[in-house]
């Protein structure tokens, strides 16, 4: 099975490794293989992403299926929440059984938060997490502008780099409690267990 995986930059590109750990877990004898596309700051739009997933899907060696992730907040007003990134993108790729479109709500860091102990180890401050569910963290101050401004205050102040520190939060945490807390995570990879075969999660 070959999965093209289309996101929006480095953050979500340190995602990868950690998502194929999981996965290797869950799709034994099964695992995909993972073809990153990665665009600096956002995904294409309306007819550029329809040409870029009939390019995934054909050619010498086409993917079987393509996922398209983009987060709500993109500094623009495309989006209105998760759902309407979705219907969005379907629009703009109609009528492809084979393309799954999905969307961090508000932004990728979303996926982070339920790992607020580790953000505050590694910013060096013990700043409270931000309230309610990591996915309604909203507009007016994304996850990744809470966690930037822990590592601000920090005992050592310094700048919160997104593929590198989000790889660090990552890395030594069980992506299985962020699925648990972030519906749209867990959609996403229940697209993939579905697709590879494997038993999805309730």
């Amino acid at each position: 099975m070959k999965i093209a995986l289309i996101v929006e930059g480095d953050t979500e590109k340190a995602f990868i490794p950690c998502l194929r750990a999981f996965l290797e877990e869950k799709l034994s004898g099964r695992m995909p293989s993972l073809r990153v596309v990665s665009y600096n700051g956002r995904i294409p739009k309306h007819d550029k992403l329809k040409r870029i997933v009939e390019n995934l899907l054909g050619g010498k060696s086409p993917a079987h299926h393509v996922i398209a992730l983009t987060d709500v907040y993109t500094g623009t007003s495309d989006f209105q929440d998760a759902s309407d990134a979705k219907d969005k993108m379907r629009q703009w790729v109609p009528g492809e059984p084979r393309f799954h479109p999905h969307a961090a709500q508000h932004d990728f860091e979303a996926w982070l938060l339920p790992y607020w102990s580790t953000i505050q180890r590694l910013a060096g401050h013990n700043g409270a997490a931000p309230k309610g569910q990591p996915e309604s963290v909203n507009h007016n101050k994304p996850p990744a502008d809470q966690i930037a401004a822990l590592f601000a205050k920090g005992s050592s102040p310094r700048h919160y780099v997104k593929p590198r520190d989000a790889l660090r939060i990552l890395k030594d945490n069980d992506l299985s409690i962020a699925i648990g807390c972030c519906p749209e995570l867990k959609s996403l990879i229940n697209t993939i267990l579905k697709v590879c075969g494997g038993s999805q999660i309730p």
